[in-house]
């Protein structure tokens, strides 16, 4: 009898340690794919920094595509290159978002098409400019054999590119491969710590699903308050499409501040990551900015400038000029404001700030804390906002590298999908010779 138990627990775990090992086996294994074009790039890329295409071979032989995949990988870097013959599955003013969109993970992406190169990234990897510099400054020198100009370009990337390697391209020099002993390894640890290590993972998960609830919630009320802000202002304008003097510049005027509206509360009605309140505020920026234009248009006075909005209260509305600020114990430094806060800046006094309530009361929304990161990005756009708030407990969170996640979610090495700023992946034409004229990665942003 305490045989066949021993046996039977035996078999049991062999059971378990097969199936696991089974498991594993399946999500280690390259799988057969009939993707082509910039699915079959992407494909690769989620395996390793490096891809060439069989008919591009000749420009970047096995033995340096290799090397460089591990430079890349030693450094740890999300730096993904592709070779590619320039052809019509590849076009060059869409290749880099493609490739991008279809990788699905934030980082740096180099593409050598034909003779042409260019690069793009997310501003979480690296800033717009500091892609173009670099693209620029590795083609300063004339056309070179793609093998130098990937090397130097990798080289400078990675000192400057931020975050970490993705980890769909495992240990360095493994080339997608585990070995059998590593499988069984993982399949025993699979089979006897797999309960633990799911709730593990499930509690983490359930503490930050709990966390972004929170997060949304307090935003949802600051967010609120800007959306009936933003109904009382198409009231208070009283336009009606068929009034006298009404012409189609107006309508347009009109009905682009209806859809802001309207596209501001569908998409708060849906937020469930803090992260997305940014669509929300982006849309009554747009909003406010077409009726400072219809406005104008109805007054018989000049349109406006788009700017950004007054940075002391974006419902003030776009601002009309920049004036010298400092917070409290801060520095100087200038900032948009509305022309109501310009006048009382000149005269000495505070301007009309927008507080947030906190645990201590009510407080500047850059001095709340991080949380309205989201918020104020929309309206402000990422590029320049770190700089305006130099100095506020919103502004040390920006100074940092969690900036980037927090504004747009994701980190360099994340999983993001087609989560990103197309912008920052414009195209171009990449020109024979190495040569590129015309494109660039601006990105949006900014003022």
């Amino acid at each position: 009898m305490r045989t066949r138990l021993i046996s039977v627990r035996f078999g049991s775990l062999l059971s378990g340690l097969l199936l696991a090992l089974s498991a594993t086996a399946l999500v280690a294994a390259p799988q057969a794919s009939a993707a082509t074009g910039p699915a079959a790039v992407a494909e690769a890329l989620k395996e390793g920094p490096v891809y060439v295409d069989p008919r591009a071979e000749a420009q970047l032989p096995k033995a340096q595509a290799d090397a460089l995949a591990k430079k890349i990988k030693d450094a740890g870097k999300p730096v993904f290159v592709a070779v590619l013959p320039a052809t019509p599955e590849f076009p060059a003013d869409s290749v880099l978002r493609t490739v991008r969109a279809e990788t699905g993970i934030t980082g740096l992406y180099a593409i050598r098409l034909g003779d042409g190169f260019n690069a793009g990234a997310d501003r979480a990897v690296m800033p717009a400019n500091a892609v173009r510099n670099l693209t620029d400054a590795v083609k300063a020198g004339g056309p070179v054999d793609a093998g130098t100009e990937l090397g130097n370009f990798v080289d400078q990337a990675l000192a400057q590119a931020k975050g970490r390697a993705p980890a769909s391209w495992g240990d360095s020099g493994s080339a997608g491969r585990v070995p059998v002993g590593g499988l069984i390894t993982l399949g025993v640890v699979a089979a006897i710590g797999g309960g633990g290590a799911y709730a593990l993972v499930r509690r983490g998960r359930k503490k930050k699903e709990e966390e972004e609830r929170e997060a949304v919630e307090k935003l949802r009320v600051v967010v609120d308050e800007d959306i009936t802000a933003f109904g009382e202002e198409l009231d208070r304008l009283d336009f009606h499409p068929g009034e006298s003097g009404a012409d189609d510049a107006m309508r347009g005027d009109y009905g682009q501040a209806l859809d802001s509206y309207e596209k501001a509360k569908d998409i708060m009605a849906s937020v469930r990551h803090p992260e997305e309140v940014r669509g929300v505020t982006q849309a009554l920026e747009d909003g406010r900015f077409a009726l400072a234009s219809l406005d104008a248009r109805r007054q018989g006075r000049p349109l406006p400038e788009r700017r950004s909005p007054c940075f002391f209260d974006p419902r003030h509305g776009p601002s009309t000029q920049d004036a010298d600020w400092a917070p409290a114990g801060g520095s100087v430094r200038t900032v948009p404001v509305c022309a109501a806060d310009a006048v009382r800046l000149r005269e000495g006094k505070d301007p009309m700030v927008r507080t947030v309530d906190t645990e201590y009361g009510p407080r500047p929304y850059y001095d709340a804390g991080p949380a309205y990161g989201p918020w104020a990005g929309g309206y402000f756009g990422g590029g320049m906002l770190p700089g305006l708030l130099v100095g506020t407990m919103l502004g040390s969170m920006m100074s940092g590298p969690a900036y980037a996640s927090d504004m747009g979610g994701y980190d360099g090495g994340d999983y993001s999908g087609a989560d990103f700023d197309s912008s920052d992946f414009g195209g171009g034409d990449f020109g024979g010779g190495g040569g590129f004229d015309g494109g660039g990665f601006d990105g949006g942003g900014g003022f």
